[in-house]
């Protein structure tokens, strides 16, 4: 009998994800798509890597999961994301149409919580606070260093 990974499984990966932004000089965010229990996409932001303001790590893995299936839509796809999406991450998995967003920590300057009207598709569940203190912790620590 086949055992279904945990939530705190896939933001585990996803948290992996942010330590390769972190090794790379990137703000060390991660993410990955699941589909049917199983990892279909993963990314990191890459905005200094491409010179791409836009490369963060939510377009990166919609991007990656949209190929794998050969499909637009992602209804049946669940995202992990260490950090809350930004306003354009939102309108993109908005337009994504993907059934659920799990994000660690909330993004007080940036985050599409800020915002009053609703920018999530009405059908996705938006969940967050799953490995808070971890994802915290890296992007506090990534910042203190540039800050050296």
């Amino acid at each position: 009998m086949l055992v279904p990974f945990s939530d705190e499984y896939f933001m585990k990966q996803a948290y992996h994800e942010a330590e390769k932004a972190f090794e790379k000089g990137e703000i060390p965010v991660g993410a990955v798509v699941v589909c049917n229990q199983q990892i279909i996409a993963r990314a990191h932001n890459l905005t200094e890597c491409l010179n791409d303001v836009t490369a963060h790590a939510e377009i990166q893995v919609l991007t990656a999961a949209f190929n794998f299936l050969g499909a637009k839509y992602l209804n049946t796809c669940t995202l992990y994301v260490t950090l809350e999406p930004c306003v354009m991450c939102a309108g993109a998995l908005y337009w994504s149409q993907i059934q659920k967003v799990i994000f660690a920590c909330r993004d007080e300057k940036r985050g599409a919580g800020r915002f009053k009207q609703e920018l999530y598709h009405p059908k996705t569940l938006v969940q967050n606070g799953l490995m808070e203190k971890e994802c915290r912790s890296i992007l506090k620590n990534f910042f203190e260093l540039k800050r050296i």
